[in-house]
């Protein structure tokens, strides 16, 4: 199945674009890009698709980084991916703690509607690339296509969503240039 051109591919950040860290990406100099994760942005600007990212970013709630701080993040990140020859069209971010109850933060599909919104496409057209369950979760509550890549957090998610019928529609993939090659060749969820 061929792409929509109307498709909307949206990336969680931490573990799917750049090295997770259980003690949070809280400086420009802790980003560090996966392998091939840019290169694969770029494959995605090629075939002509809009990009997005879609993170929590807890940190700041929690007073471990500010907004000043998660902008320069997000400027070593955009730089990185365009140096790559690649695009990201908009960033979305929730920085509520996990207990603030809030529609942005995934596992709740806020930031999928606004993704929705701002692209002006409807969500089956948009398809979110994570590496947790809560990017499922979010996902599969905005009813938009989900793909778990095993980096970061995805291989023990794997193993948690093993044999859990809600999740049988979900493709898995290594990392993220796995999963643009699969997604632009048509195996996806």
């Amino acid at each position: 199945m061929a792409l929509d051109p109307a498709t909307v591919v949206v990336l969680d950040r931490d573990g799917v674009i750049n090295e997770d860290s259980e003690h949070y990406i809280k400086s420009p100099d802790e980003w560090h890009p996966l392998p091939g994760s840019l290169a694969a942005i770029a494959t995605l600007k090629a075939a002509g698709l809009r990009t997005a990212v879609a993170t929590n970013q807890s940190g700041i709630a929690r007073g471990y980084f500010d907004l000043d701080t998660l902008a320069a993040i997000h400027k070593k990140m955009l730089n990185a991916v365009v140096e790559a020859g690649g695009n990201i069209d908009q960033i979305f971010f929730c920085p509520a703690g996990p207990d603030d109850n809030s529609d942005c933060r995934k596992p709740a599909p806020g930031m999928l509607f606004q993704a929705a919104e701002y692209f002006a496409c409807g969500l089956e057209h948009m398809i979110l690339i994570g590496d947790k369950e809560s990017d499922l979760q979010a996902a599969a509550a905005a009813g938009c296509r989900a793909i778990l890549v095993r980096t970061g957090k995805g291989a023990d998610t794997e193993a948690a969503i093993a044999g859990n019928d809600k999740y049988a529609g979900v493709r898995v993939y290594e990392n993220l240039a796995a999963a643009v090659d699969a997604l632009l060749a048509g195996d996806s969820a």
